[in-house]
């Protein structure tokens, strides 16, 4: 499988960017995709994941309330809407994609549970 990451972009703080993630390969039912983002300085982190196969989803605290995750199945792709963004929003966004249940569930956020990543897409908010 391959992901690939696209909609970042410069905005405004309070503005909204939606994020894409196309998964080549199989059908999404088979994974479990999660974005994961790595501020300037700092450790990547969970964002949110959402599970292929019943579209159960998961979201990291600080995006909670502002970020949604979603997946069209037909088109194989996983979207991350983020609205009310704010500067601590600013960095490089992956997806990436593991067949590991935990991975989008009690393992939220751990990286290393996660084999397919796609390219990363820079998203800068300023203030």
């Amino acid at each position: 499988v391959q992901l690939q990451a696209s909609g970042g972009g410069l905005v405004q703080a309070g503005g909204s960017l939606r994020l894409s993630c196309a998964v080549s390969g199989r059908t999404l039912s088979d994974y479990y995709v999660a974005w994961f983002r790595r501020a300037p300085g700092k450790e990547r982190k969970g964002v949110s994941c959402i599970r292929g196969r019943d579209s159960n989803k998961h979201y990291g605290d600080a995006v909670k309330g502002r970020f949604t995750v979603t997946s069209d199945k037909a088109k194989k792709t996983v979207y991350l809407q983020m609205n009310n963004l704010n500067p601590e929003d600013t960095a490089v966004y992956y997806c990436a994609a593991t067949n590991y249940r935990p991975a989008c569930g009690a393992a939220f956020g751990v990286s290393v549970y996660y084999e397919k990543w796609g390219q990363g897409t820079q998203v800068t908010v300023s203030s």
